[in-house]
């Protein structure tokens, strides 16, 4: 029924060169947290074999849709944004202004009709934070946090709120003990925001990956579900904990005065995102375009093809991409995806990622690649970061400055776990 072979079993060996690496540039390398290690991997297991593998059993191709299928939570929210950003912006909202010839579609305007659906996603995830229900699902992964890997209750509750909030949105639930919490403590906060990725972008990102992957709302809450206990587990590796138990910080309680101030903070917070995607978007993609154009004027062009920053971080990526499961003659694709991600943004990989040749990229690698870059580890995330986070806690901004690039190291590495994970188990878990 499952076929494995040796890339599944190489993805293995990835899995223990990225907890290699994060040892190597270990602060203190003879901490080496082995059964938060064991703890981590083991849930990450767990994770994809709950939501792909359980399902199976019961005729389904994952918890939450069969493949193949548009997702009805996916359509429903852009039904009801559209119907929004039509009021709003008239037929620049509602899909009905510039047709592009021979394409068969109309071509839908970005910031217009896509964006706004982060202003929708984010306000009703406020309310229902409000309403306890988001806020009840946060504290079930908190107590498993806490329990499989002995984190504070401060810390394991930013941890699982960043599965489905964004990584400034989610310190703001421990905002009263982000002075006391260890250096240690911190570095997990930062790392598990730039594993993961908000409940608000991966709606969008889901639209993008519509009829290319089998069931891409699973795979990417999966994907945010697993980078979790890896991004800890990578963090401790790194900086491991000094600090005892009972002198960490412990679980704070954030709230809406009500569901209007829910609401209404939440659609406010939705639009500074849709404005900070906008002017990342336009600087990113002019800087790519331009530095592209240099580069296809030099001399040399490897093999007769112009030469492109997509190619050069295929190159420096591909190794990376190879490990954790991609086959060789794929794993420039992939590892380009990846470079992109890191030095634009996950928003432009998953963008080209949709539009990918299949002949470029096996359904096996798109997925284990949507997983290896679904995380907000890029050097502009990094400003984003530090700033949201200096807002919060502007006493401890040198401590933030301090992790930064370690930060970005292993968010890198904690989504490339992920990837390895799924990697290593049966293709046929995943897309049938």
């Amino acid at each position: 029924m499952f076929d494995w072979g040796w890339d599944n079993a190489r993805a293995l060996i990835g899995i223990f060169v990225i907890f290699l690496i994060a040892w190597g540039i270990s602060e203190k390398r003879d901490r080496f947290p082995v059964k938060t290690v064991i703890g981590a991997v083991g849930l990450q297991f767990i994770f994809a074999l709950l939501l792909f593998g359980v399902p199976k059993l019961f005729g389904k191709s994952s918890l939450f849709g069969d493949s193949g299928e548009p997702n009805i939570v996916i359509q429903m929210l852009e039904d009801a944004t559209r119907a929004g950003t039509s009021f709003v912006y008239g037929y620049l909202g509602n899909n009905e202004a510039f047709p592009v010839e021979d394409a068969g579609f109309v071509a839908p305007i970005f910031v217009f009709q896509i964006l706004p659906l982060l202003i929708v996603v984010a306000s009703l995830s406020a309310m229902l934070w409000h309403w306890g229900i988001l806020r009840a699902i946060t504290r079930g992964f908190a107590y498993i946090f806490a329990k499989t890997m002995g984190l504070g209750g401060a810390t394991s509750l930013a941890v699982s709120a960043n599965i489905f909030m964004g990584m400034t949105e989610a310190p703001v639930l421990v905002k009263p003990y982000l002075k006391g919490m260890s250096r240690s403590e911190i570095f997990i906060l930062m790392t598990t925001g730039f594993a993961t990725i908000a409940g608000s972008v991966l709606v969008i990102y889901v639209s993008f990956l519509e009829g290319v992957i089998a069931n891409p709302l699973s795979q990417l809450l999966t994907a945010s579900f697993m980078a979790a206990p890896a991004a800890v587990a990578l963090a401790l590796v790194i900086v491991p904990e000094m600090t005892e138990f009972s002198k960490r910080a412990h679980e704070p309680d954030f709230k809406y005065e009500s569901t209007m101030d829910a609401f209404s903070r939440g659609a406010t917070d939705g639009l500074a995102i849709v404005m900070n995607i906008t002017t990342m978007l336009i600087a990113a993609l002019a800087i790519l375009h331009l530095g592209n154009s240099i580069l296809g004027h030099l001399p040399l062009q490897p093999n007769g093809e112009e030469l492109s920053i997509q190619r050069i971080l295929g190159w420096i990526f591909s190794p990376l991409m190879w490990l954790i499961g991609v086959p060789w003659e794929e794993a420039q694709k992939a590892g380009s995806l990846m470079g992109v991600k890191t030095v634009l943004t996950e928003f432009i990989a998953f963008s080209d990622l949709g539009n990918v040749p299949t002949e470029e990229l096996s359904e096996r690698s798109r997925i284990i690649t949507a997983h290896a870059i679904c995380g907000f580890a890029n050097f502009g995330s990094i400003g984003i970061l530090i700033g949201g986070l200096s807002i919060v806690e502007p006493a401890r901004r040198d401590v933030f400055l301090s992790l930064a690039w370690k930060t970005l190291l292993a968010g890198t590495l904690a989504t490339c776990l992920s990837g390895a994970v799924v990697g290593f188990l049966p293709e046929a878990l995943f897309v049938t």
